[in-house]
């Protein structure tokens, strides 16, 4: 770690103006500017590649990349170029410059912890009986249905605000704890107004199909009757109202089969809502080959898929999208098979799963921890997945997800001299400015 410095640029920026966005930013003294430039996605060796300028230096033009490159050569083409000349300049005193995370699957809206759950796995319960007895993902449910849309929003602001804090400035999140039309289109519309209320861009994700609702368990044909209903009524009326990109099933043991999921995002499709997949987690279901077969997104999760199932994700453009946090959360021994599916080619991507059941962090540093540890990526490897294959994910990899000329300057600046050194102080937040468009939303210079 490096001491921490006074930038007096730093500070007179966000005492004078606000954090309001300059028009021109040249942003200098990077020990290591990762960039992360080339092409997308990352596979196999190509995710090591970091594309790292020692002493880097970029400028920012209105948001965006106007020039990347060694610090000498920036600041020479700032001093030549008499409309450059008026930036005002950061010097970041020998951090370490990122790419912003993009975290690509999150449950962001939610009423509320599921911490008595978290006491009765430690217990010994495992996570299906906890469903059984009632709680779970349809606690979640009861108690959102029941809360207030603003109640819901506060919790999701104070959320994003953390994401901010801890270098995350993209993020998608999904419904699915609503399960009902009303509910379901509450938690899409809060989404978008999420994105007028603060800076992160959210990517929208409709999960109608977690788990089968309460009131469809009590039929016959609940589950078949719910997958109709979503299939002819509300998948539709969600893409009327431009209130998703993405479609998304948990296709797994005790919640929707192959077939039901085939149903569901091919009604999605037909409306313009690209499938993404909940694949693999606690059974091998198919979920991945399904994924495949209709050229998801993402398919996530994947802790429980085999080698045929990694051979075709590999010459796939499927991202598979791991959740090691999940899997810490839970107790649980058996990990995503990163090792495999980078060795094969397939396309990894690292996200957070924050939800209130089985994965409570918004902490992306943390997550690249855990891929190193329990599933041996290096951290260049998480790294790369954590930020450009995230954001091919999201099909949002042309203007975030890497440090390069044209593409937004979504930054996090690390109190560190050497970007290993985020996934090795696990657990611990050295996230010291964050910068939206060029724009300060997270600041520790005075701390």
């Amino acid at each position: 770690m490096l001491p921490q410095q006074c930038n007096c640029a730093i500070e007179k920026r966000l005492r004078d103006d606000a954090h309001e966005m300059s028009e021109l930013l040249l942003i200098t003294g990077c020990a290591q500017l990762v960039t992360l430039s080339g092409p997308a996605p990352r596979r196999g060796p190509a995710l090591n590649d970091l594309g790292i300028i020692h002493d880097g230096a970029l400028l920012v033009r209105d948001g965006v990349v106007a020039a990347v490159g060694p610090r000498r050569k920036v600041e020479g083409l700032v001093a030549r170029n008499g409309k450059y000349r008026r930036a005002e300049k950061l010097d970041l005193g020998g951090r370490v410059l990122l790419p912003g995370f993009v975290d690509s699957h999150t449950h962001l809206v939610s009423p509320a912890s599921r911490a008595s759950e978290y006491e009765q796995r430690i217990a010994g319960a495992s996570y299906e009986q906890i469903a059984r007895s009632g709680g779970g993902i349809l606690f979640t449910v009861r108690k959102l249905r029941a809360a207030s849309s603003d109640a819901l929003k506060q919790r999701a602001l104070a959320a994003l605000k953390n994401f901010a804090a801890h270098g995350t400035t993209t993020l998608e999140a999904k419904s699915g704890y609503g399960l009902d039309a009303a509910s379901e289109l509450k938690i899409l519309r809060l989404h978008r107004q999420l994105l007028e209320l603060q800076p992160l861009d959210i990517t929208s994700t409709f999960l109608g199909a977690h788990v089968v609702p309460p009131e469809f368990r009590r039929r016959s044909n609940g589950a078949d009757a719910y997958v109709d209903s979503l299939a002819r009524k509300l998948i539709p009326a969600v893409a009327r109202a431009g209130l998703a990109q993405f479609c998304d099933v948990f296709c797994d043991r005790g919640a929707f089969t192959v077939a039901q999921a085939r149903r569901i995002l091919t009604a999605g499709r037909a409306c313009g809502l690209e499938p993404r997949l909940h694949a693999e987690q606690l059974a091998r279901t198919g979920a991945t080959r399904l994924a495949v077969q209709l050229n998801a997104a993402s398919a996530d999760h994947l802790e429980k898929i085999n080698r045929e199932d990694i051979s075709a994700l590999a010459v796939s453009n499927v991202v598979a999208t791991l959740l090691p946090g999940c899997c810490f959360h839970l107790g649980l021994r058996d990990y995503a098979p990163a090792r495999a599916l980078i060795t094969a080619g397939a396309i990894v991507a690292l996200a957070s799963d924050f939800n209130p059941g089985t994965s409570p962090t918004l902490n992306m540093q943390m997550v690249l921890s855990l891929a190193c540890t329990q599933m041996r990526m290096t951290p260049a490897e998480a790294l790369a997945a954590a930020t450009i294959n995230a954001a091919y994910s999201l099909r949002r990899h042309d203007r975030i997800g890497s440090i390069e000329v044209g593409k937004y300057a979504d930054l996090a600046v690390f109190d560190l001299a050497d970007y290993r050194e985020i996934p090795y102080y696990f657990g611990v937040n050295h996230c010291w400015l964050t910068l939206k468009r060029g724009k300060i939303i997270f600041s520790r210079v005075n701390q």
